[in-house]
């Protein structure tokens, strides 16, 4: 009996932790200042028909890139080319072959203090999965 007690209560409290973690969701149409959104291929297809898109492709070496693409900056160095983005102006979205790259860079994006931008999930396979087209170097 004590030890269904005692699970009882940790399930509880296990549940108001993770009521009270503070944690939100965000829609693409809304960023919070100090973060990232990740969209899917499909949420990327929609912004790019519906909207002005700044594309930058993130992965080392280059080996395709989403049709559109406006910028190619190394992952390891977006950080320090902030300022290069247009910010404000149009949404950033930043994506690279497979997402890995890609996250390496949103994370250095904000520790840096981006404004908000975009980050594709899956990176140019996931979209190339959707069956979205890919420019490769051999097409």
């Amino acid at each position: 009996m004590k030890a269904r007690i005692a699970v009882g209560v940790l399930l509880i409290g296990s549940l108001v932790l993770m009521a009270c973690s503070g944690g939100t969701t965000t829609s693409a149409a809304s960023v919070d200042a100090s973060s990232h959104q990740v969209l899917t291929p499909d949420q990327l297809h929609d912004m790019l028909a519906s909207q002005d898109v700044y594309l930058v492709n993130v992965h080392v070496p280059y080996e395709g890139e989403i049709p559109g693409t406006d910028a190619f900056i190394a992952y390891t160095e977006i950080a320090s080319k902030l300022n290069d983005l247009p910010f404000g102006d149009q949404p950033v979205v930043i994506y690279c072959r497979s997402g890995n790259m890609s996250g390496v860079a949103a994370d250095a994006m904000v520790a840096a203090g981006a404004p908000p931008f975009y980050e594709l999930s899956g990176g140019y396979y996931a979209w190339q999965n959707a069956g979205y087209p890919l420019r490769t170097t051999n097409a």
